[in-house]
């Protein structure tokens, strides 16, 4: 008899959510997805009102509280698993946890980031039995918080989605190529290492929201891309620039796994975790400590197809043999939850 999961994620199918059902389809593993998007649904006025003057609580977070625990009443899952900052309220949490359910988050936000920072969602972590960070800035905070068995768990990459895919011919290698590409927001703090490129006359590729908000990269967006895009985006593209977001404290990004999986040269920003992921500098990726840094290692990248071929290969092969898919991520949460 199969072992049942209920999911409290995000299925849209770029979201940590839907790469973690996948994951357990892999390992089959039945799933009750709940859609954390119900959480939010509202009317404009309202949700801005409970976003900006409640602690960016959910217009729906009790009733999706309910519903996670009528869900877990009814198929009497092994484990639930919260991704995120999970609109789940503590005290469903607390009955939940009365049904010998194993209750789980993969906390991929920081919840102390003043953008992501809600009280609701901090009084609520310590009753998660097991909570799985995405960085390990926050695991001090979490213990000190009251969750005793917070531990690092990083990032990883979608098989089903990140994978290399050149462009299907050379029309579209040529609409698609870029020196450097980067996929991702315009936080304000990255910004300024993009600008640095642009500034050094080199051909920027952006995907991503926001970037259409300053005038140094208005010229340069090319919107969001699509999973096939992105990886056809990255394909024509001699090298992919890899930042972490500092507002999240990130030693590590999505884009860490999902880049070398599709076959990118990275360019990576220098971390101790990616240190770990990546081994010394040269040898799967390429790091770099500042913009002037960044911009050096970049024309030197460009100047040496030879190298950048290597690196990408050395870097698609670490991470896809590796055990970095989102179903060794489930696989070590859920037995680090049984035992």
């Amino acid at each position: 008899m199969k072992e049942t999961l209920v999911l409290a994620g995000n299925p849209d199918p770029t979201h940590v959510g839907a790469h973690l059902n996948h994951a357990a389809e892999i390992l089959g593993i039945d799933v009750v997805m709940c859609d954390v998007r119900e959480a939010y649904d509202g009317t404009f006025w309202r949700n801005r009102v409970n976003w900006w003057l409640r602690g960016r609580r959910p217009t729906r977070l009790q009733a999706f509280s309910a519903k996670v625990l009528e869900t877990c009443r009814d198929v009497r899952p092994k484990w639930l698993l919260a991704t995120g900052i999970a609109p789940i309220e503590e005290a469903a949490l607390r009955e939940i946890g009365k049904l010998h359910v194993r209750r789980l988050n993969y906390l991929t936000d920081d919840p102390w980031n003043p953008a992501h920072r809600a009280p609701w969602f901090l009084q609520a972590l310590p009753q998660y039995d097991y909570v799985f960070s995405a960085r390990r800035a926050t695991l001090g905070q979490l213990r000190g918080l009251g969750c005793p068995s917070a531990c690092y768990l990083p990032f990883a990459y979608s098989p089903k989605l990140h994978f290399p895919e050149p462009p299907a011919n050379e029309s579209e290698r040529r609409q698609l190529a870029s020196d450097i590409l980067f996929a991702g927001g315009a936080d304000r703090d990255r910004v300024p290492y993009v600008a640095a490129l642009i500034q050094s006359d080199i051909t920027v590729a952006l995907y991503g929201g926001y970037w259409e908000r300053y005038p140094q990269t208005v010229g340069f967006t090319r919107g969001h891309a699509d999973p096939q895009t992105l990886r056809k985006a990255v394909g024509a593209a001699k090298v992919s620039l890899c930042l972490v977001r500092r507002a999240n404290r990130d030693g590590n990004v999505m884009r860490s796994f999902e880049l070398p999986a599709m076959g990118a040269c990275m360019l990576t920003e220098d971390t101790e975790e990616h240190r770990e992921i990546f081994g010394n500098d040269g040898e799967a990726v390429t790091f770099f400590r500042s913009r002037s840094e960044m911009v050096e290692k970049l024309r030197w990248l460009l100047a040496h197809d030879n190298v950048r071929n290597r690196l990408k290969n050395a870097a698609h092969a670490l991470i896809t043999t590796g055990h970095n898919a989102y179903d060794d991520r489930l696989q070590a949460m859920l037995h680090q939850a049984s035992g």
